[in-house]
């Protein structure tokens, strides 16, 4: 069936923009990518059938701009704009100024958005709904003396959160009634810097809980279906590292317990396309945590166990042509794990490494997917979240998934700067990970400040030795018809002891 729109303008960029851009071609849309010029010569630009420059590098002046991003899509004739996840993507002004512009915005409407994504609107409406929600304040009084006293009323640990925004920011766990006004005022400020808001709200911090999130999917009528979980404990700073489906944590009865009350408020919200309800777990029982109205970074495990396309599925739902699934389809098979790969020194407490990325190598094979945002010769830049690529792997259970996970990310090559993978081995080796005891306070316990050096073997240390004065000094190598090439200009692999994780 032909779709009411022909080209679609996507407003983000990296691995999300790419994945958008491979389901448009298998449905048959010509995209339009809405960039930044820092994103100029990238492999979604490269991907993408036509572009359009919203801005310069600062994503307040690019990808945060509401008018601009409307206005590149009009410009190249966009019928329909996709989010993807982050910037603009949980924006109900954005939602709304798309529809305004006679634009379809392929995610929640307006109004739902505003409901859901706002975290105390949202908990509000869960709570009318009888589900459990961690002890807490949402108050309009944000006074910083009203939320202190609020806080110790809840009792340390609290964790002090953006009402208007996720990932990690504007988040701060306060620990002491002395830590308070400083970390409540930072946290404040986060939040209006990234989301526009300095709307807080608090929450009694469950320091043994895990972190687990139903997968939602709602039609243009109203019905949603739940499918299924996906383990997100590991975490650093927030910010999720390895994510999981299913859980091996939950009962069959706690399984379902929480996927009914995550259909439950979708349909209460009257909620349509893909959406995410995080639950916080601990001792037996779950709370409320918050509800995601787009799509996540994570949603490949959730397709690799299901068999299904979300983001396919999202267009579809925007051009009124799609079916929910059956619940007799949504059966999970086997176990799915996805590792993201960042741009980040793992021996140095995960500092973000920048520059050219002069080769890469992803090792196919049965089971295994790449997400991934940059090709050899593209440079990842200080302007950005510094994640390469999403590695996602299945099997037919949960440790031969490890297994596998563990010998790709083995097989994997990354030239130019250094990456996260030996971080990423390190936790899917380590026992409390793979016997799925993991809460969100494993990195924090057991990775606090990221990998200690790893000391070079001999054998090592005789190459460096023997390399490293080569590589600075400008020696020389014979290239194509006896031409010869200063090894500077080429990848110095052994500056980065790439090999050894």
């Amino acid at each position: 069936m032909k779709l009411p729109f022909e080209k679609i303008a996507i407003a983000n960029r990296g691995e999300v923009a790419v994945r958008i851009i491979h389901a448009c071609r298998e449905l048959g849309v010509r995209t339009v990518l809405l960039h930044s010029e820092a994103d100029v010569g990238t492999r979604a630009y490269r991907l993408a059938d036509e572009t359009v420059c919203i801005g310069p590098a600062p994503t307040a002046e690019s990808y945060l701009q509401i008018d601009r991003n409307v206005k590149g899509a009009l410009s190249k004739g966009a019928q329909a704009v996709h989010p993807g996840f982050g910037f603009l993507s949980e924006n109900a002004d954005f939602a709304q100024a798309c529809v305004d512009a006679g634009l379809v915005f392929i995610g929640p409407r307006a109004e739902t958005i505003r409901a859901l994504g706002d975290k105390i609107s949202a908990k509000r409406l869960i709570e009318r709904a009888k589900v459990p929600t961690v002890p807490g304040y949402m108050g309009d009084d944000q006074k910083l003396e009203t939320l202190v006293t609020e806080a110790e009323r809840i009792g340390f640990p609290v964790i002090v959160k953006a009402a208007a925004g996720g990932g990690g920011r504007g988040m701060k766990v306060i620990r002491s009634r002395a830590e308070a006004n400083e970390l409540i005022t930072s946290a404040q400020r986060e939040a209006l810097s990234a989301f526009g808001s300095a709307t807080v709200f608090l929450e009694k911090y469950l320091d043994r809980a895990k972190h687990i999130e139903f997968q939602v999917f709602g039609d243009s009528n109203g019905k949603c279906v739940s499918l299924y979980e996906r383990e997100c404990s590991v975490q650093r700073r927030h910010q999720k590292i390895i994510e999981e489906a299913l859980s091996p944590s939950l009962t069959p009865e706690l399984r379902e317990q929480m996927s009914k009350a995550a259909v439950t408020l979708a349909e209460t919200a009257g909620y349509n396309g893909a959406g995410t309800v995080e639950f916080l777990v601990q001792d037996g029982k779950f709370y409320f945590l918050e509800m995601n109205t787009r799509l996540q970074v994570e949603h490949p495990v959730t397709e690799m166990v299901l068999g299904v396309d979300l983001v396919k599925a999202q267009i579809l739902t925007a051009a009124k042509q799609f079916v929910l699934w059956k619940d007799a389809d949504l059966k999970p098979r086997g176990h799915a794990i996805e590792c993201r790969v960042y741009a980040e020194d793992p021996y140095n407490r995960g500092l973000p490494s920048t520059g050219e990325l002069v080769g890469l190598e992803w090792p196919e094979g049965p089971g295994r997917r790449f997400e991934v945002g940059f090709e050899a010769g593209d440079e990842v830049t200080p302007y950005y979240d510094p994640m390469i690529a999403k590695i996602i792997v299945w099997d037919e259970s949960r440790p031969r998934a490890i297994q596998k996970m563990l010998a790709v990310i083995e097989e994997t090559i990354i030239f130019g700067v250094r990456a996260n993978l030996p971080y990423l081995k390190a936790i899917l080796s380590h026992p409390e990970f793979q016997a799925g005891t993991m809460t969100t306070q494993f990195i924090q316990t057991h990775f606090p400040e990221g990998l200690e050096p790893k000391e070079l073997s001999e054998i090592q240390k005789t190459f460096v030795a023997k390399a490293m004065p080569l590589a600075s000094g400008g020696g020389l190598t014979a290239g194509n018809g006896g031409a010869v090439t200063p090894l500077t200009a080429l990848a110095a692999p052994w500056r980065n002891s790439w090999r050894l994780v």
